[in-house]
């Protein structure tokens, strides 16, 4: 399949039910080593791009990621506003002048978004950061494109390593953030921002079959 603008727009309402859905589970995870607001933030934000697009929702690809941008951005506090915001922004120029997304697409929309963290964040893996679980996802998508796998294909491969990349954030001491402030206290909790990274690319996988 080719992902469209209804398939994005899909992505983007699955989301808001997720991160709804999830708003305590990622606030109590945030709780123990960051502002306790996580899943606030991510549940607000959603709920304002989603109405957004529902009031006017852009004809093309680029416009509709780039909406939510600016929403996240307006809307979101704490490090994931800034960061989720660029992931968007920079997802939003990979599609420029794209009405259907093939594999190839997807896969630069993601790795555009990631680029985008990165350089905004400056977090590196183990830094238990949604790097960690962005990075791994990034990896597996890439080399699932490389074997000519299809997108659901594709997302399931980078979902399963995002999930992983999660997991592995619990035994590290964080190294940016205000989780870095805890110092060892911060070992043996999971990452919010990873949580959430897998959380969003689950609802991907789980759309774009």
């Amino acid at each position: 399949m080719a992902v469209g603008r209804d398939n994005i727009l899909a992505w983007i309402g699955e989301l808001q039910q997720v991160y709804a859905a999830n708003k305590q589970y990622l606030t109590d995870l945030d709780s123990a080593i960051g502002d306790a607001d996580h899943g606030i933030n991510m549940d607000r934000g959603f709920t304002a791009a989603k109405a957004e697009l529902e009031a006017s929702a852009p004809a093309q690809i680029n416009a509709i990621l780039k909406a939510v941008a600016v929403a996240l951005i307006r809307r979101v506090g704490g490090a994931a506003g800034p960061l989720y915001g660029t992931f968007f922004m920079r997802a939003a120029t990979a599609c420029a002048g794209k009405s259907e997304l093939e594999a190839a697409d997807v896969v630069a929309m993601f790795d555009a978004g990631v680029q985008g963290i990165l350089q905004r964040g400056k977090a590196q893996l183990q830094d238990k950061t949604m790097v960690d679980a962005w990075l791994p996802a990034l990896d597996a998508m890439n080399q699932s494109l490389e074997a000519g796998e299809d997108i659901s294909t594709i997302l399931q491969k980078g979902t399963a390593a995002a999930e992983q990349g999660m997991k592995n954030t619990i035994p590290l001491q964080a190294r940016k953030g205000r989780a870095s402030y805890l110092g060892k206290r911060s070992i043996g909790h999971q990452d919010p921002g990873a949580t959430s990274t897998h959380l969003m690319l689950r609802a991907a996988a789980k759309l774009w079959t």
